[in-house]
């Protein structure tokens, strides 16, 4: 049994170390309300120049919100409908997948029932893989 775990743990970090450097590079931020009181409304961007997911995340709904629409704007347009987050662990959280956010846009999410708006910008960054 401890060789099982200690080839899983070996196997595991061995990932960990090869996936960082396969994997091109990307432009991932993110950016959080910054309220010592209250509600934190984060918004996370996955991707490479103009080519984007976008997460909302609440990171400290009270214990019994289980979901909450959440709507995503870019530069102050609402993009399709307001989509429901749903509780994972301790936090409320969304993902659009990735599409073509373009480059210095303003990518903004906003819970329902939450003044506060979590934003961040799109950077364009070139072409990181090669050397």
């Amino acid at each position: 049994m401890r060789t099982v775990k200690t080839t899983t743990l070996g196997a595991a970090l061995a990932l960990a170390l090869v996936v960082p450097s396969a994997a091109p590079a990307a432009a991932d931020s993110s950016a959080c309300t910054h309220h010592f009181s209250g509600p934190q409304v984060c918004v996370r961007l996955e991707g490479r120049n103009g080519w984007n997911s976008v997460t909302a995340i609440w990171t400290n709904p009270p214990q019994g919100v289980r979901k909450r629409g959440v709507r995503l704007t870019l530069n102050g347009h609402q993009l399709g409908s307001v989509q429901t987050a749903r509780r994972v662990g301790r936090t409320l959280s969304f993902t659009w997948s990735a599409m073509d956010t373009e480059t210095d846009t303003k990518v903004c999410v906003r819970f329902a029932r939450i003044d506060r708006v979590a934003c961040d910008k799109t950077k364009y960054i070139g072409d990181r893989t090669s050397p």
